[in-house]
């Protein structure tokens, strides 16, 4: 027969868990998450990897060898080498710096005017609201690719631009979200307040209503970075990323496409690498989700 635990013994948990803030609730529930633990294991690795970049010097990874041209993996080149003879385990880990970097500064581009955007129209409503919303549909209507493809071709082929063109396609949704999130506060009491003391408007905005509808953005903000990476590594397969020779994870599979069927190494470990990045993501944003919807809570 199965022991019934007494009052006593559930006092010390119901304790507890009384004790726990909601930060301390979101960590506990991530780490109960094996998934999002996983993602977030990942994740550190792949930042530790960014941080060993740095001691890689340029000359390093754009150095070529006649003799090294198609070199097959072994140790000194796990990954092999390319048609120039570069070392391609040394160019993919460089390139983290690359990758990682366009993701969190795309998704923070799209996080920062989509959450500005969007609590404009989901708080003033009315002609606010018709503008942003209408000038948002336009530009969801246009394809990602397409329209990072038109940015970089206006602006220019180059990182920060890349960043811009990446960063642009992700606006829309962070303003949905934000709209629906402000809409579901504005009207609640303590904002009501907050107006009536005499708190202007853009202030009741980010200091009432986003604090407590940050819970939807910072999962889209978490997923958005693996799509982040998605589009700037295919913008970089197109020939509209990071510029040549720089080795941006797109880039190396754009320059291994040819030797697929010969050398199907040179872009299978930095596609690899995308997939995994990208993985590690979605892994913490459910992980996340889980965590912040109280309705999804068991």
């Amino acid at each position: 027969m199965s022991k019934i635990p007494n009052a006593s013994e559930t006092v010390p948990e119901a304790k507890q868990q009384k004790k726990r803030s909601r930060f301390g609730e979101i960590v506990h529930s991530i780490k109960r998450n094996k998934s999002a633990v996983a993602g977030l294991i990942i994740i550190a690795l792949l930042l530790l990897i960014l941080i060993g970049s740095l001691f890689i010097k340029y000359e390093t990874v754009t150095a070529t060898s006649t003799a090294n041209r198609f070199r097959t993996p072994d140790l000194e080149f796990p990954f092999g080498g390319d048609n120039m003879g570069r070392n391609v385990f040394l160019r993919t880990i460089y390139g983290s710096r690359y990758s990682l970097s366009i993701g969190f500064l795309a998704a923070a581009i799209s996080t920062v005017l989509g959450v500005f955007l969007g609590s404009l129209a989901g708080y003033y409503g009315g002609l606010v609201d018709d503008i942003i919303m209408r000038a948002s549909d336009v530009l969801a209507s246009i394809p990602g690719m397409l329209l990072g493809m038109v940015i970089i071709t206006v602006l220019g082929q180059s990182l920060q631009n890349l960043i811009i063109a990446v960063g642009v396609t992700g606006v829309p949704i962070f303003v949905r979200i934000t709209r629906a999130s402000v809409l579901t506060i504005k009207n609640q009491e303590y904002v009501e307040a907050s107006r009536a003391i005499g708190m202007s408007h853009l202030r009741v905005i980010f200091t009432q209503v986003l604090p407590n509808g940050l819970s939807p953005i910072i999962v889209t903000f978490t997923s958005s970075l693996g799509l982040s990476i998605i589009v700037a590594a295919s913008l970089s397969f197109l020939g509209f990323g990071v510029p040549v020779p720089k080795p941006e994870w797109g880039t190396l599979v754009s320059a291994g496409r040819n030797y697929i069927r010969t050398s199907p190494n040179l872009m299978s470990f930095p596609g690899l690498f995308i997939m995994i990045t990208v993985l590690a993501f979605n892994l913490l944003g459910d992980g996340l989700r889980d965590a912040l919807d109280p309705k999804l809570k068991k």
